[in-house]
C-alpha cells in the first residue's frame, strides 16, 4: 500500500472513510480481496508471494494497513515480509491493539522501514519503525504513504484536500473517492522528497496514480462504515495491460468479537 486516505469520526454518517491505492510490482502475484477461508471474517488481498496481505478488516472491527517508508540508503536484505504484520494482527481474534502495540514496539525494528494503521474502528493507532510519533490515531482527515503520517508530500496534501471536499459535501458516493485516487499527473520536480531513489523515480512515484509499466497502481480500495457499523469494502483491480479493471464489493454489519 502507497497511499491512504482517510476522514475517521468527522462525518456526521460515517465513523470512517477511506481511499487507498496499492501501489507493487506488475509481476508480483497477488489475489484479489476476498474473505479468507482460514479466517472467514476477514476480507482483504493477499500477497501470493509472502503471503501476508496490505489492508485488511474483520467483520468485527478489526482495521490493519501499512505503507513501505521508503529510503533506500536504509534498506536492509533478507528481512520478514512486512505485510504479514497486518495479517497477524487482523487474524489473532483476541489479540488487542494493546498487546499488538508490545509486540510491534519489541519487533519492530526486524523489519524493513514501514508505517502501521491498526486497531478497530473505535480505537485506531499508528506505528512507525522509523522514528515518528506512534499512538493514537485523532480524530479528523488523515494521509499516509511512504514518509510519516501526515507528512507534507504532495499526493499526502492532494488526496487530503479531495477527502475533506467530500466530506464538506455531505453525500458520500464511493465513485467521488475512487475518481480522487485517480490521477495520474505527476507533481513538479521542486515539489517532490528526496527520498534517495534519484529525481527521475521520485517523478515516477509522484502522482496518486501510478502508470509505469513495471511498477504502478494495481489497486484501490474504498472502506466506508456507518455510525451503526454497516460496512462497504470495495477493492477495484486495475490490469495495466489490457486497460481495464474489476471491482469487488463487500458489505456485512460488523459485530462484536466472541
Amino acid at each position: 500500500m502507497c497511499l491512504i486516505v482517510f476522514a475517521y469520526k468527522c462525518h456526521p454518517d460515517y465513523q470512517m472513510i477511506l481511499g487507498a491505492n496499492r501501489d507493487e510490482f506488475r509481476d508480483r502475484p497477488t489475489e484479489s480481496a476476498g474473505f479468507w477461508l482460514s479466517a472467514p471474517y476477514l476480507v482483504a488481498g493477499r500477497d501470493m508471494q509472502a503471503g501476508g496481505t496490505w489492508m485488511g478488516l474483520t467483520t468485527t472491527g478489526k482495521f490493519a494497513a501499512i505503507t513501505n517508508y521508503r529510503d533506500p540508503r536504509k534498506q536492509a536484505k533478507d528481512q520478514p515480509s512486512r505485510g504479514k504484520l497486518v495479517s497477524d494482527y487482523l487474524q489473532g481474534a483476541s489479540l488487542t491493539p494493546e498487546e499488538y502495540q508490545a509486540t510491534l514496539n519489541r519487533d519492530g525494528q526486524k523489519y524493513d522501514g514501514f508505517n502501521f494503521l491498526y486497531g478497530t474502528l473505535d480505537k485506531l493507532y499508528y506505528f512507525t519503525n522509523r522514528g515518528g510519533s506512534s499512538g493514537p490515531v485523532s480524530f479528523g482527515i488523515h494521509g499516509l504513504s511512504n514518509h510519516l503520517l501526515d507528512s507534507h508530500w504532495p499526493k499526502v496534501t492532494i488526496a487530503k484536500s479531495r477527502m475533506e471536499t467530500i466530506v464538506q459535501n455531505g453525500n458520500v458516493d464511493s465513485e467521488q473517492i475512487f475518481a480522487a485516487l485517480s490521477d495520474p499527473v505527476p507533481f513538479a520536480d521542486n515539489l517532490l522528497p528526496d527520498t534517495g531513489v534519484g529525481l527521475e523515480r521520485e517523478r515516477m512515484l509522484s502522482p496518486l496514480y501510478i502508470e509505469n509499466k513495471e511498477y504502478g497502481t494495481r489497486s484501490s480500495t474504498v472502506i466506508l462504515v456507518d455510525r451503526k457499523g454497516y460496512t462497504t469494502f470495495i477493492e477495484r483491480v486495475f490490469d495495466h495491460s489490457s486497460g481495464t479493471s474489476s471491482t469487488q464489493n463487500f458489505n456485512f454489519q460488523q459485530k462484536s468479537s466472541p
